[in-house]
Order: C-alpha cells, then structure tokens, then sequence
C-alpha cells in the first residue's frame, strides 16, 4: 500500500494479510459493479470511493461493470447516468465491461454443470417451489423434476435457450442441497426465460443467468482478486464459493468475496425501488431531483464531488449498518464550499429601503471581497443607489432590546458600504410595510478608514441596489422526509414521512456580478446560504438552488424538539405537587402545547416507548403523548399501547389513571378499547381509596 502511515480499515487488513500470504501485488484488481436499473444514490457513491481508493492506493486496475443480467429493468439511460456519475467524482475505470458480455461462456458452463448432474431443469410453479424449498427452521424436499436425466435437461435446456417456452414455464437450478441451513444453497435458480429485449444483446437470448450465477464468474472472468459487497450479500458467499468450485481453474485467480456494510443515510431512502416510486408517482421531478439521495440530484443541488469523497472517507468502512446523520453530509459540502465559494449579495423576500439624505440619481460602485477564505479570489465592485432592497426580517418597527438588525432610531451597516439610521416606514392599506426610510452616514463607507467608517453597530445588513438588481428564480430545499428513518417502521409507508415543505420556491433579486452565471456554478448568499445555478437556468431566467444553509437548521430543530422533551418531563412533577385543579390544568396545557410543536416521529415514539414504566410521572407524560402529539395509537408498536395502558390503568395516581381512561374513551376505537373492559369494570367495582371524583365519573361513564 501507500507509504504513509495510517490506521487501516478492515477492507486494507484483509488486502494486506493476503499479500502477506503470497498474492502478488500485481494481482489485485478490483472492480465496482452496479446493476443499470437506476440512478447511482449517496450509497453507492461509499462503494465507488472504497473500490477506486483501493485501486489508486494499491496502484491496482478497476473495472466499472455493468450487472446487466435484468432486462426487464435495465437500460441504457441508467448505464450512462452511471458512468456520467462515477467519471464526476473523479475516477477512471481500466475497462468498461458488462456481464451481457459473457452470456455465452455463461451458457456454456451451465450445460457443463448440467452434463456432470450438477444442474437440472425444473418445471414447477413458483407456488409449488417455495413450498418445496421450506423455511429456515424446516428442511427443504427435492424436486419432482431433480432426477431427470441428463439428457432432458440438455433437451429441454436448449429449447429455453432456443425461445420455445413461455416465461415461468421451466427454470435451470443448480443441484447442490435442499437440507442445507443456507437457504441460498437449496437448488438456487441458475437461469429463467425472459423473452424480453436486453438494451445491448437485443433479442438474442430467450433466457438470462441470476445474478449470483453471473456475479462470481464475470469476477473470475476479469481476474478480479477482491470483490467486495455489501452485507446482505454475506449469506451469497457461501453460492458465490460453489459456483466458483465448479469452473475454477487452479491455475487463474481466485476472486474473494467480502461484505461490508451498508451506510444508510437520515432523512432520505436509497433503496432503488423506492427512488424509483418517487420518481413514478411524482413527489420528486426525476432521478436528478435536488432533494433526491442520488449523485445525480446531489451534483445538481450544488453538492461538489470532492465533498462526496471526503464524505465517505468521514464515515469510513464498517462491519455493521449505520444510519449516519445527514449533517455529516451537509458539513461535509459547507466545508468544501466555504473554500471555493465567491460571496456575493442576493434578497429572497424584498422590502424596499430608501436612503433619503442619498442624492438623488447617484450611483457608486463599491468593493467588495470576494471570498475571506481564499486570498486569490480577489475583489469586484457591486452597485450603490439611494433604493436598496433588503430582506423584510432584518426590520423590525419596534424591536426588542436584544434585536440587532435595522429598527427605528439605532444604526446598522450595510455589507460594503455605509451606515445607515431607521428614521420612518411607509405601509399600505393593510398595514404591511411596503417602505422603510433611513438616512446614511456620508462618511462611514466600508474601508475608507474615516472615523466613522470605523464605529462600531449593532449588525451588518445584505441588500441589493434596485436600480441593478436581477430577478432570479430560487428553490429553496429542504430535507425530502420529515423523520430520519422513512423506511425503517413495520407498520408505515415511508412516503407517510413525505415533507410537504421540502421545497419552496420564491422571487429574489441578486447582484448584477450574477446576471452571466452558468450552470452549476456556486456561490454564497452572504448570510443566507450556499446555492447553485440549477440546469433549468437561462440567459433570460436564473435559477438558482439552495444547497445547504450557513447553519445546521434541522440540527438546531432537532435539539429544541428534545430540549422540549426533557423540558416537559421535569415540569410534568410539579402535576403531583399542585393543589388546585385550575394549577394541574395549567401544566398539562403547558406540556400539551410543547408536545403539539415536536414534528420528529421517532423521537416521539421513543420517548414513550422510554416512558413506560412503573413511574407515575413517566406513565403520566406517556398518556399526554398519545394526546396531544401529531401521532395516533397506530402510529407506536400495539405491544408497546397496551402495556402503556395496563400499567397506567394499574398505577398508584388517580391521574394517571384519569388519563388513560380518558385516551381510552376518546382515542381509541371500540375494538381496541375492548381489550381493557375487564380491568375497567374491575376498577369501577372496587374503587382505589385516592379515586378522584374524576376519576368516578369516566368509570361510571365507561360502564353504563
């Protein structure tokens, strides 16, 4: 490997102890094989940067190859976005090959399996074949077809291939073991008539191998010496080592199959056939999609390639799948950006500012820095007027003592220029603000190194003189699920977690430095956020997209949302402690309104999961959750619902108790409610000595 030192991963420590037994460095040769019936996604960008690493650290070939055994989902618009994608984060493969190139040298090993009985055509349903082949904790039974001869598997085997038979009629399977614990190892399916058209074979074949057929020997056939998957393929191995066995010639190398695990990211799916909905049913525009998990949708939103590669070096190789936080991502391009970004200034929802004591008609073109971060960036100039568009938030007509934007009576500086004083407002009909008038210090321009340039305000302002501003189109993005993991809950569809908010779009005004900006070209919105010229821009339209924000917004949610949480937990005590009823009510409407605002569905759910338990506080706020939260019952796991309920039912507090009967009464259906009849009537008949009358009065309500 590489001369540096550094701390291996488990991928290089199973590269480097196989150098030490023997393999020849020039040996390696790696590759990444991706199926072309998709986008490439945030994933698949982790095992592009693992295998093309490997390959420049070992100085070793990698082969970019298509597993195209799937024409039914395969094309050539998938092929291409792949090598579009992988060529953007700036890798070079050896050799471009597809798994459609050895349909033949496929076919010709199979009928060899086939001759030494290793392989034999089934003709059962797929019905009948599951049955067959059992379950994990039964054994499997052989196939009514398993001992046909040689000679009618040949037959009919060629009559597949040759397109005699209709789809799901046979299929070739290897014969291995149908007791085996591996159920991939009970007779897997080798081949199965497809009479579709392949997008680089044609119609040629009538039949198409499985991938694990595929898999091992397109590795054997380019030599590949490591070939790395991720988790769920560990079970294959096993397949992967027998199909190897049966056509290895000791002679060629051996390629070795190693899993790795998947990175799954928050706030998103990569599952292809889920993009892919997503896609169909139209919550996106496309595979390229801004708020889309692919590289394709990332490169358009204003994400750079070598932020996609520092990102998988972040979250490095692992054993175990993750689900890692899609802030690491977002820190990941702002940094990457902060770097490279020219600054510039851009007003997403405008109120106009005029400067009265301005002359009138004049305009000055100031400096200003392009970027602090980078010393060549130099400097541009950006155009000054007496009418000024600023953003409507940073006015405030009476502001708090902490408030330090422009307000009435105290001073602000504009970026680059002067400082000016809130003197008056114009409103309209309604009352809006359509005006805000302010006077400017003559003498306090940015960088004159006057006295007054040197005063220190309470803030610094963006704005865009009107005069010179250009319209711009902007789409605001935000996260595409409102939970960190969509598709992670039995019970629900990922696209219940769909943001209704993930995108807004707006009327800004920007610089006239912008007015020529190209596609994909990036900038910094000075203390807006980062964005990019999207692809559907024109000489006559910009369009811009937002790439990430200057601060993790979702993360400061996130903390506010558990902050409320915890908040809510240590008032719920006092509930206990209070002697009036007007107190108690008060509280629980506290906690209530607290509740109501947290969006997050697993922080939800965890926190009553963690709340139910033999403490009335806890059982207490459990109860409120199911209030008071945007969640219903059917949202949290029924085991977890129904031991919340029979403790509460059963706990020492007459309000714990109150409040389930309650949640019982009013939230849940007649069905569910059932369940709990006996301990209801159990409890109206044998009243708890600290009953309220509250209490008393649901009972005798809920038992008429």
């Amino acid at each position: 490997m590489a001369s540096e030192e550094k701390s291996l991963n488990f991928i290089e420590q199973i590269i480097e102890e196989d150098l030490k037994s023997g393999l020849s460095n020039t040996k390696l040769r790696f590759r990444f094989p991706p199926e072309p019936n998709g986008y490439l996604h945030i994933g698949h960008a982790s095992s592009i940067a693992l295998n093309f690493g490997l390959g420049i650290d070992y100085q070793s070939p990698v082969n970019l190859r298509f597993d195209d055994t799937n024409p039914e989902k395969e094309e050539q618009e998938f092929v291409d976005a792949i090598k579009r994608d992988v060529e953007w984060l700036g890798y070079n493969w050896t050799e471009e090959r597809y798994a459609s190139d050895y349909f033949q040298q496929l076919y010709d090993w199979a009928v060899e399996l086939i001759k030494k009985d290793k392989a034999y055509v089934d003709s059962q349903s797929s019905e009948d074949m599951a049955i067959q082949k059992g379950t994990p904790s039964t054994e499997g039974v052989n196939s009514p077809y398993r001992n046909r001869s040689v000679e009618e598997n040949l037959e009919l085997f060629q009559r597949m291939k040759n397109g005699e038979f209709e789809a799901g009629t046979h299929i070739l399977r290897a014969k291995i073991d149908m007791k085996s614990t591996n159920m991939l190892m009970r007779d897997p399916i080798m081949y199965r008539i497809l009479h579709k058209h392949h997008h680089r074979t044609g119609d040629t074949w009538k039949i198409y191998p499985m991938y694990d057929w595929a898999h091992g020997q397109s590795d054997y056939l380019e030599a590949i010496s490591h070939s790395f998957c991720t988790l769920e393929f560990l079970p294959h191995r096993e397949l992967y080592d027998w199909f190897l066995d049966q056509i290895i010639d000791e002679n060629q190398i051996r390629p070795k199959q190693r899993e790795f695990a998947r990175r799954n990211l928050s706030h998103t799916v990569v599952s292809k056939r889920k993009l892919q909905q997503l896609v169909k049913e139209k919550h996106v525009n496309g595979w390229d999609d801004p708020r889309m998990s692919t590289i394709s949708g990332l490169r358009r939103r204003g994400y750079t390639a070598a932020s996609l590669r520092n990102f998988a070096n972040t979250i490095g190789i692992a054993k175990r799948d993750n689900l890692i936080n899609v802030s690491v991502l977002e820190f990941c391009i702002r940094e990457d950006l902060n770097k490279i970004a020219p600054r510039v200034m851009a007003v997403l929802d405008p109120v106009k500012l005029v400067i009265t004591n301005y002359p009138e008609g004049k305009e000055e073109w100031l400096e200003a820095e392009n970027n602090q971060e980078d010393e060549n960036a130099g400097f541009r100039k950006v155009p000054f007027s007496s009418e000024l568009y600023i953003e409507r938030e940073d006015f405030l007509e009476e502001a708090p003592a902490k408030y330090f934007r422009l307000t009435l009576g105290k001073e602000v500086r504009l970026k680059n220029a002067y400082i000016i004083k809130g003197e008056s407002v114009i409103k309209d009909a309604a009352g809006n603000i359509t005006e805000i008038h302010v006077t400017y210090d003559t003498d306090s321009l940015s960088g004159s190194g006057t006295e007054a340039s040197q005063r220190k305000v309470s803030g610094t302002l963006h704005w865009v003189s009107i005069q010179h501003a250009v319209e711009a189109e902007v789409r605001l993005y935000d996260r595409l699920f409102t939970d960190e993991a969509p598709d992670s809950y039995k019970d629900k569809n990922f696209l219940d977690f769909v943001n209704p908010n993930s995108l807004e779009i707006v009327k800004g005004f920007v610089e006239p430095s912008l007015a020529t900006a190209q596609n994909e070209d990036k900038f910094q919105f000075q203390r807006l956020g980062y964005f990019t010229v999207d692809k559907d821009s024109t000489p006559s339209k910009l369009v811009f997209n937002k790439t990430v924000g200057l601060k993790d917004a979702w993360e400061e949610k996130g903390k506010k949302e558990e902050n409320s949480i915890n908040n809510s937990l240590k008032e719920i005590n006092k509930y206990f402690k209070v002697e009036t009823k007007p107190e108690r009510i008060a509280i629980e409407n506290a906690i209530g309104q607290s509740i109501a605002t947290i969006s997050s569905f697993s922080l939800l759910q965890n926190s009553l999961k963690k709340n139910i338990n033999n403490n009335k506080a806890s059982l207490l706020f459990a109860q409120f959750i199911l209030k008071y939260s945007h969640l219903k019952s059917v949202d949290f796991e029924d085991e977890d619902i129904k031991k919340l309920y029979s403790m509460s039912l059963r706990s020492e507090s007459t309000y714990v108790r109150s409040k389930a009967l309650l949640n019982l009464r009013d939230l849940e259906t007649s069905e569910f409610k059932n369940q709990f009849e006996e301990e209801i009537l159990k409890l109206h008949s044998n009243l708890p000595k600290n009953a309220s009358e509250r209490e008393i009065e649901i009972l005798s309500e809920m038992t008429k």
